[in-house]
This record gives C-alpha cells, structure tokens and sequence, in this order.
C-alpha cells in the first residue's frame, strides 16, 4: 500500500509513504486512503487519528491521478468533458464517494478528530487535504512549507481548497495565498491561525500522540457529535444551530452511558471511564398523576432558569 494504517491506544496513524514521488496523491495512494478512512470510521477502538507523511520533505505534494497509459490524448478530453454534465454515479464533481459523501475520496471529514503533523511540504491536493480532513494542525519547525499551487498553473483547481481556505483564514490572508501562489513557512501558517503549532521536526510525532492521547481519554460519542455539529451545521443561523445542539446535548444525556458517568465522576470527584456504550431501550415511564405533573413541571420552569 501507499500509505501506512496502523492502531494503538485508541489512535489511528495514518501515513503517506509514497516519498519517492513526493507523497503525491496518485491513483493507488487515493484509493488506499480513502479506504482507510472507511475504516477509521466504523471502528469504534479508533477515538483520535494522526494524520502526516514519510521522511523529511513531504507531508503531500499535490495530485497526479494519471489516467490509464493506453488513453489517447483526445480520449481524455473527451472524458474530462462528459464528467461535467455526465458525472458518474457515487461520484462527487467526478470523484469518487469517499467515507463521508460529500467531498470525494480523497478530502473526507469522518467524525472523528484528525491530527495533521504536517512534516514538510503541503501543496496542491496536500494542502487542499490539510484544508479538509484535519481538525487540529501541527507543523515542523525546520520543514513544513505550504503552497497552493494551481493558479501558476491557470488553475483554480477542481477540488475544495479555495473555499475551505477562505473560511479558515482571514480574507487578506487567504487572498494572498490564492492571488500570488507563493509558498510560506510554518511560522507564517501559525500567525494566519492556519495550523495550531509550530514544534521541532524531531517532537513532530510525539506531540501529536500527546494531543491525540488526551482525546482518546474523551467520552467518544460526545466527540464525535461534536465534531459533526461543527461540520454539518456550522454555517447555518444560530438559532438553527442552538436547536440541534441542544437535541444532540440530549441525546447524548439520556441514551448514552457517558452522560451519566460524566455526571456520577464530577460528583463523586473521581476521573471518568468514558466507554462509549449507548444505553438499551427500556420500560415506558408510568403514567403520572395531577400532582406528580404538576411538580415535575415546576421543576422544569425553576431549571430554565
């Protein structure tokens, strides 16, 4: 395979080993990781992903998704042309369906939180993969750099950097990084708030396994509806937003082991033993009388407040 899946402790590591080519994103790499996220995704002993790749100089260096060599020049085209207005079916934009639907193979967003240890360069589909798939971004000191990488080509590109970038920087930023296609540091990445740290090459790993560690000790179920809330529903109105939060919050309260031993540990001032577990389906409460109604309603009214 093209890229390395291993697990421990609760963490799936995730790395892209195709250095000789730069960590590219070709046909085969695209096809392994997309069904490693699949993976990741229904395996519920993975709470926390490190995401990153081989060596010193790549983290990703972009896409090359060659055809088939057989594939004359006017057979491509004509191919390229027809996925516009005759896109495949499990397809998105010409791409294929990856873990989550909705934005092909190779830039999913799964539900669970994803460490980017960005290790050098990111450009092209690797930023663009940076961009969608990690939620927490840690960058090498002495070898992340970042680029863009398609409007020197007179690209803007088919997959979903320019739209993500916009709304993870500020518009100057993201203006800059779009217009002039230059390449920056990770210690310019950090002042734009597009990654969270800049560490040493050599703490790169270690880090992140830190991070991730903390989050595997997380209820799992509540990590991973918020991640979705933030996702899904992040750019909806806030009134919208509140409403379901609040039935995920409830969700989580009433039908999740979790909830209840959050609760009993804060009480009973001891560390949490998150499982995960979903709570079976029980008896119906018993019918209640006028004055049970009425003091349970009044409890209700004194707790809105």
């Amino acid at each position: 395979m093209a890229v390395d899946y291993l697990k421990r402790d609760g963490i799936g590591y995730v790395t892209i080993n195709n250095p000789t080519k730069a960590n590219i994103l070709d046909r085969q790499t695209s096809n392994d990781i997309s069904e490693i996220w699949k993976d990741m995704w229904e395996d519920p002993d993975v709470r926390a992903v490190i995401l990153t790749g081989v060596g010193d100089k790549h983290f990703c260096a972009g896409h090359n998704l060659d055809s088939r060599p057989d594939i004359t020049a006017e057979e491509r085209e004509r191919i390229r042309a027809e996925n516009i207005f005759w896109p495949l079916a499990g397809t998105v934009n010409g791409a294929r369906i990856g873990a989550d639907g909705r934005l092909g193979d190779h830039y999913p967003q799964i539900w669970k939180p994803v460490i980017g240890a960005i290790n050098g360069w990111a450009a092209g589909a690797g930023f663009y993969l940076m961009l969608t798939s990690t939620d927490i971004r840690l960058a090498s000191r002495e070898n992340a750099r970042f680029k863009f990488a398609l409007l020197t080509q007179g690209w803007v590109g088919s997959g979903p950097g320019a739209t993500y970038l916009t709304r993870q920087v500020s518009h100057a930023d993201a203006m800059k990084i779009l217009l002039t296609d230059e390449p920056f540091d990770a210690s310019e990445a950090l002042r734009m708030n597009l990654i969270n740290e800049v560490v040493p090459h050599a703490e790169l790993i270690t880090r992140a396994e830190e991070i991730a560690s903390g989050i595997v000790k997380m209820p799992p179920l509540a990590v991973r509806m918020m991640k979705e809330f933030v996702v899904r529903f992040g750019d909806i109105p806030i009134t919208e937003a509140w409403r379901v939060q609040t039935l995920m919050n409830a969700l989580l309260t009433q039908l999740s082991a979790d909830g209840e031993e959050g609760r009993r540990a804060f009480l009973e001032k001891r560390p949490p033993e998150f499982t995960g577990s979903i709570l079976q389906k029980g008896e119906a409460y018993e019918s209640l009388t006028d004055e049970e109604r009425t003091r349970l309603d009044e409890i209700r009214r004194e707790q809105l407040g």
